[in-house]
């Protein structure tokens, strides 16, 4: 019959735990890199965390600075109010002059386009006056030859 190769029931369980000890080091390293992992992400989100206090300080921060102007004496606030008025007004009047250049340019394009068609349509009437007398010559000798004709006929 054929032989059967027996491994020694020792030698069994030894391969067993050699395989057993393997897994135990694969599933401690995973579960060692998933921690480090999970350790990582808390402390960038502590780290964001912070940064945000950070910007909502330096927010509130800036609104007190602005809260606590310095008190102007009379004459300056005065000053500074003529300053932003006649800044606004100027702001007006640049707007009121954009918009009156922006209406010239388009006039002057309309304008030059109108030009341009009055220059094509001049020499279109041209070239018909050429083309009338090169047939015009043409139709006169024509009916010449054709008056010819008939008096010849008759």
């Amino acid at each position: 019959m054929a032989d059967v190769v027996t491994i020694p029931e020792n030698i069994f369980y030894i391969i067993i735990a050699v395989i057993a000890v393997i897994g135990i080091i694969v599933v401690f390293m995973q579960w060692r890199r998933v921690r480090e992992a999970q350790t990582n992400v808390e402390f960038l989100e502590k780290q964001a965390q912070l940064r945000k206090i950070e910007l909502v300080e330096k927010d509130l921060e800036s609104k007190r600075m602005m809260e606590n102007v310095i008190p102007l004496p009379k004459e300056q606030q005065e000053r500074l109010s003529d300053i932003r008025k006649s800044t606004s007004d100027l702001m007006h009047q640049a707007g009121f002059l954009h918009s009156e250049i922006n209406e010239r340019v388009t006039r002057l394009e309309a304008r030059t386009e109108y030009l341009k068609l009055q220059k094509l349509l001049q020499d279109i009437e041209k070239k018909e006056q050429e083309l009338d007398k090169k047939s015009g010559k043409n139709i006169k000798t024509e009916d010449v030859q054709a008056v010819k004709g008939i008096k010849g006929v008759k």
